[in-house]
């Protein structure tokens, strides 16, 4: 028995998508009452997410570091890398005399008050109070764990620096504080360059769609996707820790797929509607047969590179992989189910407000459609063009430098900077990083003798017991060079190598190192996941192993230039005064593993759109050329608009906020500049042109185990 739906109007059999497509017109209210009561019911929490979501997660999971965070934390008061710092410095004279004793008991009353601060441990002559007595550090003990001590962070630091007078000075500082001015400046960024972007977007979309109303289509999925998305965020975040950051790269990616998704589909419906002249519910099929397949194999496609992430046993990163995942689903589902339901109720009013030489009912762009012809006559000149450009910007990626982000992540004048600063000019260089040993009791002699006599540690404090009666001991010591030097590695290499066995080297900084560890051992497993995975998803697409293979392939060219160019510019400085930022010689740890994801994804959703139309125009023709050609003119158009909207939306973020957005603006930015325009507009396609009918030759065993899968309706 058939389960196939037939179109009356049209008479012809519809596939799964195309049913679906018809289902959603039938249905109209019944959809449309769904989507509202998920907006709505999702959408309660939706305006907590900021407030909600952590701040923290860095670290690696199973590490020594975490393992020595979470002992301190237990044993000592949460004397640990997530307790604030609180720098009290007095310029003029020493803090005994002066505002300074009214300051210093203001300071720890507030502390006190805190329920969050399990204890408040007074300055240390030699320690944490300077020996001109201008400067002491109060540390707040972590009582609760490392997000929540984020949340401390930003909850009293506007009140401490409130305490302060002419003469003296209130800088709370420490990882907590730093998480928690990053996440603001970051916040203000994200707020900044979204204000930037949608008039730009508006534009681009207006010019791509031709008019005014069809151009707004995207915001719709957007809209629904963002704020579905923003509170399954927030009710998650009740589950397990979920990063802010889940939701800044959330808010992008829905925007970005939610444009290329539309674009594709709604194109699609007005060829069939004002092209074709079929009735409305059968270009509804006839989009969901096509585009909407295409979008569904994308979001596949992304979904599952994006999945690779989870592969890096970190809280951050696998929630920033989730985050945007949930995003994804949910801007998937609303293409496949609200956007029919909104250009079959809207029909012809799409068109309104158009442009003059708007053409709705348009299959294919003849300017891409002379492009794909030009292509086809010269293919070697420009596919060696766009070949040599990839290699020569690709060339740099080669002395790339990676780390954990520095001080200079944060503005000048942000609280956590200069409690830093002046920790770092009264009690060493190595004094921001100090580290926390944690011992079994019988190995304190030990522990302690060991850490005084390495070259890389300056000092190391007495041993500190237990606070519960426990049989372990702290010890803190202050390493010789500031905690972004590289040098800080050797020494805490060192340290694990020589010290007695049950001794754990830890503290914010090491915590850092521990987490680079981690990702430079998850990158390339999670590079090649994603390849293979990528691949295979492009096989069961496609059917053609050859131009899934190249496909795939292409993809790793323009995420190699764009890292080369985030070489020159974050690592060398070049341009650095034209962006705003301080270069700190690297590019963070973070960006290759989870850039590399995010690029892909992009790459492969361009990837799907462009080798669905050649697969569709090749199954209908059994012609290279036309195929080729053809996939250009009616895809091309949707690739470089899409890629116009992504690049300006990334292009933003590399002009404000600190340097974490900017790499990730410029190095994203670049990889859809290059992929969509270069990889995607002509290596791709010339890759279709030299390879011929080999590009979709399937060998029989291969064809036996794939499902069949057609873009031909």
């Amino acid at each position: 028995m058939s389960l196939s739906t037939t179109d009356p109007d049209a008479g012809r059999t519809h596939g799964p998508l195309g049913r679906l497509g018809v289902f959603v017109t039938e249905h109209r209210r019944l959809v449309a009452l769904l989507w509202v009561a998920v907006v709505v019911a999702l959408g309660v929490f939706a305006p907590q997410v900021e407030k909600n979501l952590s701040g923290a997660g860095w670290q690696a999971d199973g590490s020594e570091s975490v393992a020595a965070r979470e002992l301190a934390r237990e044993h000592f008061d949460g004397n640990t890398s997530s307790a604030i710092q609180v720098v009290v410095h007095s310029v003029a004279a020493p803090l005994t005399s002066g505002d300074g004793p009214r300051v210093l008991a203001d300071v720890k009353a507030l502390l006190e008050d805190e329920s969050r601060i399990s204890t408040v441990i007074d300055p240390v002559p030699g320690a944490t109070l300077s020996q001109d007595g201008h400067t002491a550090v109060l540390i707040a003990g972590a009582g609760v764990d490392t997000n929540e001590m984020v949340r401390v962070a930003t909850d009293v630091k506007e009140e401490l620096a409130d305490l302060g007078t002419a003469s003296v000075s209130v800088n709370p500082t420490g990882a907590s504080l730093l998480w928690s001015d990053f996440n603001d400046a970051n916040l203000s960024a994200m707020l900044k360059s979204e204000m930037m972007s949608w008039p730009i977007t508006l534009g681009i979309l207006v010019l791509a769609f031709g008019a005014l109303v069809a151009a707004g289509l995207p915001l719709i999925l957007t809209i629904a996707g963002l704020v579905a998305s923003a509170g399954s965020l927030v009710l998650l975040n009740e589950i397990v820790p979920i990063s802010i950051w889940a939701m800044n790269f959330a808010m992008m990616f829905a925007l970005a797929l939610g444009i290329d998704y539309a674009l594709f589909m709604v194109m699609r419906y007005r060829a069939a509607r004002w092209g074709a002249g079929h009735s409305k519910q059968q270009s509804v099929a006839e989009m969901m047969d096509t585009a909407g397949k295409a979008v569904l194999l994308s979001g596949v496609t992304v979904l599952v590179s994006l999945s690779a992430v989870m592969l890096v046993p970190s809280p951050s990163f696998r929630s920033m992989a989730g985050g945007i995942m949930i995003a994804v689903v949910f801007i998937l589902v609303a293409t496949l189910t609200l956007l029919p339901l909104v250009v079959f109720g809207l029909d012809h009013r799409i068109n309104k407000v158009a442009l003059p030489w708007s053409r709705p009912g348009a299959v294919e762009s003849p300017r891409f459609r002379a492009w794909g012809e030009h292509l086809w006559r010269r293919p070697v000149v420009w596919g060696l063009g766009a070949l040599v450009l990839l290699l020569v910007l690709a060339a740099p990626v080669l002395g790339l430098k990676t780390a954990m982000p520095s001080i200079k992540v944060l503005p000048e004048d942000a609280s956590a900077r200069i409690g830093y600063d002046i920790v770092k000019e009264q009690f060493g260089d190595g004094a921001p990083g100090t580290l926390l040993v944690v011992a079994d009791a019988t190995d304190a002699d030990a522990t302690a003798a060991g850490l005084t006599a390495d070259p890389g540690v300056l000092a190391a404090m007495p041993a500190m017991p237990a606070a519960d009666g426990s049989d372990v001991v702290l010890i803190q010591a202050v390493p010789t060079v500031d905690p972004s030097d590289p040098a800080l590695s050797a020494t805490v290499d060192r340290l694990r190598a020589d010290l007695p066995g049950s001794a754990l080297v830890g503290g914010a900084a090491v915590e850092n190192l521990d987490l680079k560890t981690q990702l430079d051992d998850s990158t390339p497993l999670v590079i090649a996941v994603v390849l293979v995975l990528g691949f295979v998803l492009l096989l069961v697409a496609l059917q053609a192993p050859l131009i899934s293979l190249l496909g795939t392939l292409a993809s790793l060219l323009s995420t190699a230039a764009a890292f080369g160019v985030a070489k020159l510019v974050f690592q060398d400085g070049h341009l650095a005064g034209f962006f705003g930022f301080e270069s700190q010689g690297f590019l963070d740890a973070w960006a290759p593993v989870f850039f590399f994801a995010m690029i892909f994804a992009i790459a492969m959703d361009y990837t799907v759109f462009l080798l669905a139309s050649a697969k569709e125009h090749y199954e209908r023709t059994g012609d290279p050329q036309q195929a080729m050609v053809g996939a250009l003119a009616s895809s091309g158009r949707v690739i470089f608009a899409a890629g116009a909207v992504m690049v300006a939306v990334f292009f933003t973020f590399a002009i404000s906020g600190p340097i974490p957005p900017k790499e990730m603006g410029i190095v994203l930015g670049v990889a859809v500049l290059l992929d969509a325009f270069l990889v995607r507009l002509v290596l791709l396609p010339v890759a279709l042109r030299l390879t011929g009918r080999a590009a979709w030759w399937t060998p029989a065993w291969l064809t036996r185990i794939l499902p069949a899968i057609t873009f031909s309706h």
